[in-house]
């Protein structure tokens, strides 16, 4: 019984621990990085928090796609353009970047703490 015991707690900690790794292929920027990539014309800019909070404090070139709606709203963006994820605090973007990543995105980027961290 204690090896089943020792084989359960190192699948819970291999799976917690996979959680908070970054998927492969997903750049992670700072905020000032996020808005040096203004300037660039191919790329989409997705907010993935609440429409309340981005309603309340947003940057205009991000469209809010929310997290829980993202997989079923990929057909509205483009898998072969670059794709920059914000959230409140960069936890949420990171679910949403490993979504996108999975369903075939070529280039996406999440913002490193998020609006929390934007100047």
């Amino acid at each position: 019984m204690e090896i089943l015991q020792w084989i359960i707690v190192i699948i819970a900690a291999g799976f917690v621990i996979k959680l908070f790794l970054p998927a492969k292929g997903i750049s992670n920027i700072t905020t000032k990085e996020a808005k040096d990539k203004f300037k660039e014309k191919d790329v989409q800019f997705i907010d993935v928090r609440t429409p309340g909070e981005y309603k309340a404090n947003h940057q205009k070139k991000f469209k809010n796609i929310p997290l829980s709606n993202l997989a079923s709203r990929t057909s509205e963006l483009d898998k072969n353009t670059e794709v920059v994820v914000i959230c409140q605090s960069g936890m949420r973007s990171a679910k949403a970047a490993k979504i996108l990543k999975n369903q075939g995105f070529e280039k996406v980027t999440n913002v490193k703490g998020g609006m929390s961290a934007w100047v």
